[in-house]
Parts: structure tokens; sequence; C-alpha cells
């Protein structure tokens, strides 16, 4: 009988009670802050972490997980018995996580081939962040709880990562700047006019859909977008920062267009707010259309 275990990183963003309620084992990011370290979700929470930020002039990094770091947890999962790992991982265009992972599993069964035929570690490259692998997460640990072979698993992952993406606005455009989310020229307009750019991260891929005048239009424009281009009546997920009341405001509005809730909220952590800012709101939805 099938043994599965869902296995992800911290850049997923879900919550501490969803990952013990749902049997998730995550391998969180390490940050650093000039001459700081820090490992996310461990030693610093993401209001901590939001503080720091800005009183660094700087811009934080994060650390890939390391393909030591994989295969002691693919050892550990194999020793308790595990016959599957499903290793969703963030986006391989942003960081090495991902090949990191597939190093580490051929070098696990060269180190311990008696796994060989009882492990099987399949690693799935979400190709993108946040919420949008955080929502698929959380589908794959509820359907291993509901009993559901591997197969089913894997189908049901391969079709949301082919059609899901975020689509979000950065407030502050220093952090999408420095990580190249937007380009310097871009952002400089940006803040001399007031423009707000719409972002989407599909197949790994960040694109700037529009711009706004104004913190008032962000919303209103974001929600254009995704009656636009989501599925009708499929779930969909609401990601913020710091800032409450963007959270409260985007779920109202995308409840009143769609006629219907948000499924689940995902507060980005260290390892997003070093690349988009902490001060975001944006919506993580499956759409009609493979985005271009």
């Amino acid at each position: 009988m099938a043994k599965i275990r869902i296995l992800t990183d911290s850049a997923c963003d879900i919550t501490d009670e969803q990952e013990k309620s749902l049997n998730i084992r995550i391998i969180p990011f390490k940050i650093s802050v000039g001459d700081e370290s820090y490992v996310s979700r461990v030693d610093i929470s993401n209001e901590q972490f939001y503080e720091i930020m800005d009183s660094y002039e700087g811009i934080p990094t994060t650390a890939q997980v390391t393909a030591f770091e994989y295969a002691e947890v693919f050892l550990e999962l194999a020793e308790q018995g595990y016959t599957d790992i499903i290793n969703i991982t963030i986006s391989s265009t942003g960081s090495n996580t991902y090949n990191n992972a597939m190093l580490a599993k051929k070098q696990f069964f060269e180190e311990n081939p008696q796994y060989k035929n009882r492990l099987k570690i399949h690693n799935i490259d979400s190709r993108n962040y946040t919420g949008v692998y955080g929502m698929a997460v959380i589908q794959a640990a509820q359907k291993v709880q509901r009993g559901a072979p591997v197969k089913e698993i894997l189908a049901y992952l391969q079709d949301w990562f082919d059609s899901a993406y975020v689509l979000f606005a950065a407030y502050n455009l220093k952090y999408a700047k420095k990580s190249g989310r937007i380009s310097c020229a871009a952002a400089f307009v940006g803040e001399v006019l007031g423009l707000k750019p719409i972002l989407r991260i599909a197949q790994g891929v960040s694109k700037t859909l529009d711009k706004v005048r104004g913190e008032k239009a962000v919303i209103p424009k974001i929600a254009d977008i995704c009656e636009a281009e989501m599925i009708p009546k499929t779930p969909y997920g609401i990601m913020w920062g710091s800032d409450a009341a963007l959270r409260d405001e985007m779920a109202q509005v995308m409840t009143k267009r769609l006629g219907y809730p948000p499924v689940e909220f995902f507060q980005v952590g260290a390892a997003v707010a070093c690349n988009a800012g902490h001060r975001v709101t944006g919506v993580v939805l499956k759409a009609l259309n493979k985005p271009d």
C-alpha cells in the first residue's frame, strides 16, 4: 500500500496550521540581511521580517535549498517507510532549488540502492511562487489524506501548473526593480508618475500586463483581469503581505465580482517578499487559457 508524503519549500506560503494538519513537510529557505542570517518560518515571523526590511537600506537575499538538505530529508522519509515523496518546488526560473532536488534524487539512489524499488521521488517544478503552488500543495495533501493514488495527485498537479498563475501588484517598486520583475526604467517612471504595474507570473515568466495610476486603481484592475481570464466558478486565493487592509479589500472586491469568496489566503513570507516587497496584494487563479 502506498504511503505518500507531500514535500515543499517555504516560499509556498501556506500557514503553520496547514503544514501540521495536512502532514506537509516544508524545507525552509535561509535569508540573509547584511551580515545577519535567518531561517524562514523558524527564526523569524513574517511581521518581524517586514520590520527588518523597512529598516534595511539594501535588498535581503535568499539561499536555495541545497542538494544536501534534500538528500537528508529523502533519507529521513525513506526510513519512515514512505513509498512516494511528491516534492513541489519554487520555480526553477527564480531559484536553483528544483535542480538541486533533481541532483539529490540521483545521488540519493546511488548512495542508498536499497531504496530503489521501495521509494519513488517525484520532483515537480511549480514554475511559480507563493500561493500558486501553495494552493496545489494544500490540494495534493488533502488528496493524500483521502487516499488518492499517486497517479491522480500527479495528474492534478500537472493540470494546475499548466494554467494557474498569480496576478499581483507591488506597492513599493524597489524590490521588484532589484529582482528584475520590472525594469529599472519602468520602475523609475512608475515612481515619478505614481504608476503601479500589474504583474503576472506564469510558467516561470514575469510579465507586466498593465499600469494604473494611483493605489486606489490597483485592486479594481486586478479584479478586471481576473474576471476576464479565470475559469468561471473555480476556487481562487488571495496573496498579501504586511497590509491586511489590502487583503480584505481584494477579497471583498473579488467576492462581489465573482459571487463567491476566496478559498485561501497566502501571506508572503521572506523568500517572496525579498523580490516583491511586503506591501503587495493579488490573486491566485486558474486561467481559461494557458498564459502566453
